[in-house]
C-alpha cells in the first residue's frame, strides 16, 4: 500500500487528486483509471535544475574566447555572450563547449576509467552535456517521463532507477567509445524510458491510453537516438540505460501508486506467481549484466571485437563531423 512505502516515511509529499477523471483528459503517459492519490513530484524539476546549473557553469569555466586547445583561430558562436560564448560549430555543433573541458569536468574516457582508474567518471559525465540542443532534449524528455514516473511511484524508486541507468548506460558506453569522451544523461533517461515500458506491459490492463503512452515512448526514444547520432553522445549509452530500466521496471515498480488499496478496484492481470518469477529472471539478468560489462570494462576489452557491425548505431557519417573517432 502506498502509506507503507519507503517515501512516506521518508519525507515524500502526496497530493491528494480524489477520482477527478477530468484530469485524464490532458496529455499523459500513464492515464489510469480510478486515481486516487499521487505523489507531488520534486526529484525531478531539482535534476532539470541541477543539469541548467552545471552546464552554466561548464560554459563559464570554457570561456570560448580564450580557448586555444585546438588552435582552429574560429569564432565563437554568439560571441556576444562573452566567456559563456559557444564553441564554432565545426568543434561542437551541439552549441556547447569543448572536448578538453568536458574531459576535465568528468565526460567520459575510457582511457581514465581503465588505466588511470578514474570510475567516478561512470557517474560524473551523466551531470555534463555536449550542448544547448543536447541539454534541451534530455530536459523534454524528462519532465514528460520523469515526472509522471515519480508521481506515480514516488522520488525513491525513480532516483535508484534514473541513476543506476544512468550508470548502466556508461558502462556500455565505455565498452565501445574509446577515442572519443561522451557524455550526457541519455542512460538515464533511456532508463525511464524502459522502466515506463516494463511497467506499460505489466499492467495493461489498467491504462486506459495506451496509444499515447506508446506515441510517447517512440518520439522520445526516436528524439535521444537522433541526438545519440551526433558528436560527444553516444547511442550505446541509451541502449545500455534502456536495457538496465526496462529490468529494473519489473523488479521495482510492479505497480503503480493509484488506487490498489481497494481489492474491488484491482483489475484482472498476470497472475501473482508470474510476476514474481519475472521479478526473479530480472535481477538475475541485472547483476549477471553488469558483473559481465564491468568485468569487461576493467580488461580492457573492445566491445566492437564482438560486434563489428554496432559502429553504425552510434554515428552517420555525413559532411558536417566524422565518425572516424567515435
Amino acid at each position: 500500500m502506498p502509506g507503507d512505502d519507503i517515501e512516506s516515511r521518508g519525507g515524500g509529499v502526496k497530493s491528494n487528486k480524489g477520482n477527478n477523471n477530468n484530469s485524464h483528459a490532458s496529455f499523459s503517459s500513464y492515464p489510469i483509471e480510478n486515481t486516487a492519490s499521487e505523489w507531488a513530484s520534486w526529484l525531478v524539476p531539482m535534476i532539470v535544475v541541477a543539469n541548467i546549473v552545471v552546464f552554466i557553469v561548464v560554459m563559464y569555466i570554457n570561456n570560448c574566447p580564450e580557448q586555444n586547445y585546438y588552435g582552429f583561430g574560429g569564432k565563437c558562436e554568439l560571441s556576444f555572450l562573452g566567456r559563456f560564448s559557444f564553441q564554432p560549430g565545426r568543434d561542437n555543433p551541439l552549441f556547447g563547449p569543448s572536448s578538453p573541458t568536458l574531459e576535465k569536468l568528468g565526460a567520459l574516457a575510457w582511457m581514465k576509467i581503465v588505466y588511470k582508474h578514474q570510475g567516478w567518471r561512470l557517474v560524473t559525465c551523466i551531470w555534463l552535456h555536449a550542448g544547448v540542443y543536447h541539454l534541451l532534449s534530455n530536459t523534454i524528455s524528462l519532465l514528460f517521463i520523469g515526472i509522471r514516473l515519480e508521481q506515480q511511484f514516488g522520488f525513491v524508486r525513480i532516483g535508484i532507477i534514473y541513476m543506476l541507468s544512468g550508470f548502466g548506460g556508461s558502462i556500455l558506453s565505455s565498452l565501445f567509445i574509446h577515442n572519443s569522451i561522451s557524455v550526457g544523461a541519455s542512460g538515464a533517461l533511456s532508463g525511464l524510458l524502459g522502466a515506463m515500458l516494463s511497467v506499460l506491459l505489466t499492467n495493461w490492463t489498467i491504462y486506459t491510453n495506451k496509444a499515447a503512452a506508446l506515441v510517447t515512448f517512440f518520439l522520445l526514444i526516436s528524439l535521444d537516438i537522433a541526438i545519440g547520432l551526433m558528436p560527444y553522445v553516444d547511442n550505446f549509452s541509451l541502449i545500455g540505460g534502456f536495457l538496465t530500466g526496462f529490468l529494473l521496471g519489473f523488479i521495482l515498480l510492479p505497480r503503480p501508486q493509484f488506487g490498489w488499496s481497494g481489492k474491488r478496484n484491482l483489475p484482472s492481470g498476470p497472475p501473482v506467481k508470474s510476476k514474481y518469477v519475472l521479478w526473479q529472471v530480472s535481477v538475475v539478468l541485472l547483476i549477471a549484466g553488469f558483473t559481465v560489462a564491468l568485468v569487461m570494462l576493467f580488461r580492457g576489452e573492445n566491445g566492437f571485437d564482438h560486434c563489428h557491425w554496432c559502429h553504425y548505431l552510434s554515428c552517420v557519417p555525413n559532411s558536417i563531423w566524422s565518425c572516424d573517432d567515435k
